[in-house]
Parts: structure tokens; sequence; C-alpha cells
């Protein structure tokens, strides 16, 4: 439906047109998701990636002119980088109790377009409320897992779920000894949270992140479950900066994104800041 030489001439006008350089670049292949009107584009390297994309305004303009509802552009060599690490992970949980997500690091593999299998009846998971707390709720679910919340009090008004005590770096920054804690008191043997790994077993028990298990980046978070700061007084400015900058870090944030996201923690956050 959409030919790569032909999206190029287009973009190529819409550079031209509006007063962009017109600069070379390489489109290696078109996925078109009919079923969600989503377009991917997927360049050689990432400066065929920031040309195709043109700060935005090009990949609106191309996005008005085709009528899609969205398109996302990524680079070939991103897509082998998280392909390499979806595999480590599939290698970590492969054989375990964790086999059952299998499935959707393949599913994974194969993105995009996105096509999840459903998976049910795995149990319960201890689910800490951190930053990516709705996506972290979203993710259970979609593993089969019932959720069973805990935060810390008042970090998240919009959730219900059962206060614990702590402190608010805690929400970028969980303590995993205090929560495999919270769980083997629930003879829980999965938590989820947002550690700064994907998996990590201790003993009988894992804990997962997972965004990085599935290597999924901020804005397909914020496509698929939605994104909210935690309440204002427990926004802790130089936690959010730490965690947001090892995300851009990890390729699983732009740095356009990151800087908006460290922004606006900046001016919603509590305490002094060190750079």
């Amino acid at each position: 439906m959409f030919a790569p030489e032909e999206l190029k001439r287009e973009i190529e006008r819409i550079r031209r047109e509006n007063g962009f350089e017109v600069v070379p670049f390489v489109i290696e292949d078109v996925i078109y998701d009919e079923s969600e009107g989503r377009l991917f584009i997927i360049g050689q390297d990432r400066a065929d990636k920031s040309a195709i994309i043109g700060n935005s305004f090009v990949i609106g303009k191309l996005k008005e002119k085709l009528g899609v509802k969205q398109i996302t552009v990524y680079s070939n060599l991103d897509l082998l980088l998280r392909k390499r690490e979806l595999e480590k992970n599939m290698d970590l949980i492969e054989g375990t109790f964790l086999e059952f997500l299998i499935p959707l690091l393949k599913a994974e593999l194969n993105y995009p377009p996105m096509r999840w299998p459903e998976i049910k009846n795995n149990g319960k998971a201890l689910v800490f409320l951190s930053v990516y707390a709705d996506a972290l709720v979203g993710f259970a679910r979609a593993f089969g897992l019932e959720p069973l919340k805990v935060g810390i009090r008042h970090s998240f008004p919009h959730l219900e779920y059962e206060p614990i005590e702590g402190t608010p770096r805690e929400i970028f920054f969980p303590d995993e000894e205090k929560l495999l804690g919270i769980a083997e008191e629930r003879d829980l043997r999965i938590i989820i949270a947002d550690f700064s790994f994907g998996v990590k077993f201790a003993g009988d028990m894992a804990l997962i992140n997972p965004m990085r298990l599935l290597q999924i980046p901020h804005f397909r978070i914020k496509h698929i479950f939605g994104f909210r700061f935690p309440a204002y007084t427990h926004l802790d400015k130089r936690a959010a900066l730490d965690f947001f900058l090892k995300l851009a870090d990890d390729n699983l944030l732009e740095p356009t994104d990151g800087a908006n996201l460290i922004w606006k923690a900046w001016k919603k956050g509590k305490g002094k800041v060190g750079i």
C-alpha cells in the first residue's frame, strides 16, 4: 500500500516546501498495520530516522497527507539492538517458572506491528506502583497475573492500592529487599515494579520490570497504557532526573521525550537537585 520510494519522495517534498534542508536518507522497509491504522517506517540508521521525522513536523505533515492514524519511525539498527536484548531475556527465563512469558517476548521479536498473544491464569503478582504505575498494572494483566497493588501512601491517588511505608525516591528506585519481604509474607513469587533491570531471580522469587523485559520504550508505553506522574508531593527531582536519564541511555526513551519529562518533573518535584 505504501512503497518506500513513494514515501521517500513525499518526505523530500514536505521538507523542501517547508524550508527544511533536503538531506539524503534511506527507507529500508515500510509496514502498515491496517487494523490499527498505524504506519511503521524503518530507516537504515538513526541519521535516517532523524531525517524522516524532521523534528516531528515532517512526520506530522506526512500523516496528514496519507490519512493514517499514527506513524512510527524506527532505525533498523535500533530494532536489531532491541532484538538482541529480547533474546537475552528469553534465555534468562527459559526453563524457569516465568517460561509462560516467552510467547510475549517472541511476539515482540516480530514487532512491528504489535501482536500480543492472550495469556491467562498464571496466578497473582505483587505490583509496586512506581513510575509507570498504570502500565505495571496493565502488564500484570497482560501476563495473565492478578495484580495485588501496593504503593507509597498518596503517591498515585487515581489508583486503588494498599499503602506501605517508604520514601518518594523508592517510586523511581524500588527497594528490592522490602518488596521481597512483602511478597514472601503473602506467598507470592512474582514482583512487578520499575526496577533497573528486566528480570532478576532471588531464590524461588522473581522481580520483573516489564518495560525492560519486553524492551518497550516510553512512547509505546504511553500509547498502550497511558502515563501519569506520581503525586506532586511524591515527585523526587533528583530521582526523576536519574531515572529518565538512565532510560534514555538504555534507548527506552527518546531524548526529546526525556527532556520534556525531566522538565515536568523539575517543575512539579520536591527538594533540591545538585548538578
